[in-house]
């Protein structure tokens, strides 16, 4: 007989189905039913926690990205710390970056939220930990904070994200390095 769940390890079950679910079909056919069926559970167990697919579907996005969240690189420069981020999301994180743009355009459409909006949603920690990186390299002398604006901290990110949008594979790391060396680091130094 298998084991009843409860608590974190139930709801950990539900965003699992709920992320294959929307990985597999995408947003368009993303059902309650369908991620009832993988979890198996029942209804009553899901609707309890999320009445409708756009908010499941958002708390499963925000459940992967924070399972897929790196660790905050302390290698003792800004460069560093942000080669080290970018090659991770860059190749290890690649693959979630594509799926989560393909799969949760309808997403968007139907809510009325960019993309930007769903991940702003979901960032939290790791908005967090690139707060850390900054604060760092300002403590260090690397950085000037009036050029740290919010524009300015995303823009490495920014631009990762839209080579791996670009090119759907993983970002090499002389593309990484270019963003860092001759794109970012001029501006904030």
């Amino acid at each position: 007989m298998a084991q009843r769940r409860r608590g974190a390890a139930l709801e950990k079950a539900l965003l699992d189905a709920a992320w294959d679910e929307l990985a597999e079909r995408g947003y368009a056919r993303f059902t309650m039913d369908g991620v009832v069926r993988r979890a198996g559970t029942s209804p009553p167990v899901l609707y309890r926690r999320w009445a409708h697919r756009d908010e499941l579907a958002r708390a499963a996005v925000a459940h992967v990205l924070e399972e897929a969240r790196v660790d905050t690189p302390d290698t003792g420069t800004l460069r560093g710390d942000l080669l080290a981020l970018m090659r991770e999301i860059g190749t290890a994180n690649a693959q979630l970056v594509i799926l989560m743009y393909a799969h949760l355009a309808g997403y968007c459409q139907e809510t009325g939220t960019s993309p930007g909006e769903l991940l702003d949603a979901a960032r939290g920690k790791s908005a967090d930990a690139l707060a850390e990186v900054y604060d760092r390299a300002v403590a260090r002398g690397e950085a000037r904070p009036e050029r740290l604006t919010g524009r300015v901290r995303s823009l490495p990110f920014d631009l990762l994200r839209q080579e791996i949008l670009a090119t759907l594979a993983p970002v090499p790391e002389d593309v990484v390095e270019e963003i860092v060396d001759t794109i970012f680091l001029p501006l904030v130094s």
